[in-house]
């Protein structure tokens, strides 16, 4: 399905409260539905009802995180519609907004957050999935969506200690706490700290994550407000890239054999993530938020995974490297939010700015076989496999051994990035309001190739402008229309180098085109729905002339609908498809675009102390790579369900079931060998409260 738009608009997608566990008011733990949905968003970075934004959003907050047991980003993908997960190679985030595939736009309370790992749930108060090109507000890439999680913070005139423990029937178990103190009239602390040991389904798989982020709030005075922030990070987890495929499809017989060194598949994380943050209030009419970020991150991601299979000789050829990186990222921001008229127009206006410093220097090592040479081996299909510690039985039945001692690329990197931006929401009359602003960045790049002993560098100056208009036949009814682009530099989104041709190539750049409705049927039922159309456009090789660079576009067109909210006091509902449709400009389907894809969650509340939830999520089949003779994943429904039941006032009993009919399914895939075996049926029990 294709859609030629000219314009663009916003299908919101709200997270609604019921069956919600917020642990700083245990009233909340027996769901008298009091809230049906969330009404600010802090990515817009504006205080604009979300039903004015020209923009597409989810949102899932804190207590809904609690309620679904859910401990991933990618467990809140796979109920949000018009994004999917992808493997990330078993060692980070990587989710699929609308086709586009991104390890990168992921955000922390709006900074970049873009080093590749998991990221913990344990101290967020919700997660913003914006979709479409996000330049304006966010910069360079953004150019499907952005993943935003807004943090905890200290709450003066409030004290509290909540927990919550939880462990699974993998063997897996967690611990949070979340407390928080006075500790003045206009001063607070609060601690979120949590312990994660890991386990699941697959052989040799193990991990351990901890988390301590501390932060503080100081009412300097009525009009000023200080947020300071420190976050340790410290995650290991096995890492598992999943199974070959033949005749077009993962081999389900398979589906228990890790295809790996059960020694040297790993990843380990540090970090240290500094945040401060001044909220101060000029006026009634101007206010202005001035922001610092500071992260150290400190990474060793090490692999083998299957790179071929032969299913007449039953063998598969393992490859594999070891990849470090260290990284730190400086941020400075702020931005001014200013309200006024002009006669009988009225505007929000944002104007903003950001400067951005990244250090980053990274490296890789190829394994060397004894027996080859290479960095490659065949072995014999079992479980386990014969190969365990770099060293093993070949499938010609001869000792062989690895090192990592082959290096493939190590770079050193200096960014700068300075942006500024500026938009401003016009309230043209009581029906119409019009979204204007644009904004501009220039990223320069360094960096030195140390295999190479060369240093190159390119700098890219970029406009990205964004357009929208809203109409409001009546106030709970919005109709909009919205344009905006976005870019992503040759460097990547990970900016590792711009070897080859990339340093002579302009960015790529994104436009979306949508429209849609928001409706909201009363108090508790809304309706949300949008089309849209992305399309990018990149520089290539002239196949027939390599001194010469040709356009080479990509188009991703498909639509959305939702409907949230209650049917009764005690019952609630949120369904949700999208349909997406993308191809390259040789007319070939894009990888891990499913067409199709579906969900739905509905709680009841029995009585005043037991409700329960069901719900399933649906993804139509897709192909692994973009290519002709691409495999497929195929099409999959997974049920899932929840119970609660409450001990006392303070104290709750809760049940998580994940795929409730134990499918095999294949949930997404980096390449033709490497599908990722979806969890079989597991339940999570949890024990949540307060003091």
């Amino acid at each position: 399905m294709k859609f030629r738009l000219t314009s663009i608009a916003t299908a919101i997608v709200l997270s609604p409260a019921a069956f919600a566990a917020d642990m700083e008011d245990i009233e909340r733990l027996t769901v008298e539905g009091k809230y049906l949905s969330v009404n600010q968003s802090n990515s817009i970075k504006s205080p604009t009802p979300i039903i004015d934004v020209p923009q597409s959003l989810s949102i899932m907050t804190a207590e809904e995180i609690t309620a679904r047991g859910i401990t991933s980003v990618g467990q809140i993908i796979d109920y949000t519609p018009g994004v999917n997960t992808s493997q990330g190679e078993g060692h980070r985030d990587s989710v699929v907004f609308r086709g586009v595939r991104s390890t990168a736009d992921f955000y922390l309370d709006g900074n970049r957050d873009d080093v590749q790992y998991y990221r913990a749930l344990y101290n967020v108060e919700q997660v913003e999935i914006l979709r479409g090109p996000n330049a304006l507000l966010f910069g360079r890439g953004g150019t499907g969506g952005i993943l935003n999680r807004v943090s905890k913070k200290a709450k003066t005139g409030e004290k509290f200690v909540n927990y919550n423990v939880s462990a699974n029937t993998f063997g897996a178990y967690n611990l949070q706490l979340d407390t928080n103190v006075d500790t003045g009239d206009k001063s607070a602390l609060r601690i979120n700290a949590m312990y994660e040991s890991l386990d699941n389904h697959r052989d040799f798989f193990y991990g351990d994550r901890y988390g301590f982020n501390p932060t503080a709030r100081f009412e300097v005075s009525d009009d000023t407000i200080v947020d300071l922030s420190y976050e340790y990070i410290d995650h290991e987890r096995f890492i598992d890239r999943g199974v070959p495929t033949a005749n077009g499809e993962p081999v389900e017989a398979f589906e228990d054999i890790v295809f790996g060194d059960p020694e040297n598949n790993y990843q380990t994380l540090g970090a240290d993530v500094f945040r401060a943050n001044v909220e101060h209030t000029f006026s009634d009419n101007l206010k202005g938020n001035f922001n610092a970020f500071y992260g150290d991150y400190d990474k060793v991601y090490a692999n083998f995974y299957a790179a071929g299979y032969d299913g007449d000789a039953n063998q598969v050829t393992l490859d594999g490297y070891v990849d470090n990186t260290q990284r730190e990222n400086l941020i400075l921001s702020s931005n001014l939010v200013g309200e006024f008229t002009t006669g009988r127009i009225e505007h929000t206006v944002i104007f903003g700015g950001e400067v951005i410093n990244t250090k980053s220097n990274q490296d890789r090592f190829n394994p060397v076989f004894d027996s080859t040479g290479g960095d490659k081996e065949s072995f014999t299909i079992s479980r386990p496999l014969s190969f365990n510690g770099l060293t093993g039985i070949n499938a010609d039945g001869n000792t062989v051994t690895a090192t990592f001692s082959d290096i493939n690329d190590d770079t050193r990197v200096d960014l700068d990035v300075y942006s500024f931006y500026v938009q401003d929401e016009i309230a043209l009359s009581e029906n119409f309001d019009l979204v204007l602003g644009a904004r501009f960045d220039s990223f320069d790049i360094e960096v030195f190739n140390v295999v190479a002993a060369e240093t190159r560098s390119r700098k890219d100056e970029e406009v990205s402008p964004r357009a929208g208009l809203v109409y409001k036949p009546q106030e709970n009814i919005s109709i909009y229309a919205s344009y905006s682009e976005s870019f992503l530099p040759r460097s990547g989104e990970q900016y590792a180098n711009i070897n080859g041709d990339a340093d002579a190539l302009d960015p790529d750049t994104f436009t979306n085109q949508e429209i849609g409705i928001k409706w909201d049927f009363n108090d508790t039922m809304s309706f949300t729905a949008a089309i849209f159309e992305n399309e990018q456009t990149s520089l290539d090789n002239d196949p027939n002339d390599v001194e010469r660079f040709i356009e080479v576009d990509s188009d991703i067109s498909g639509f959305e609908i939702q409907l949230q909210g209650y049917i009764t006091d005690k019952w609630h509902i949120t369904a949700n498809y999208s349909n997406l449709d993308g191809e390259n400009a040789s007319g070939v389907a894009l990888r891990e675009l499913p067409e199709n894809t579906m969900s739905v969650w509905t709680t009841y509340e029995v009585n005043d102390v037991f409700g329960f939830g069901i719900g399933a999520t649906y993804q139509d089949e897709s192909f692994v790579v973009t290519g002709e003779d691409s495999p497929v994943l195929p099409s999959y429904t997974r049920v899932d369900a929840s119970a609660y039941y409450t001990l006392s006032d303070k104290t709750r009993l809760q049940l998580n079931v994940e795929n409730l009919t134990d499918t095999l399914y294949f949930p997404n895939a980096h390449s033709t060998h490497q599908a990722t075996v979806g969890a079989p049926i597991n339940a999570r029990l949890s024990l949540i409260g307060s003091f």
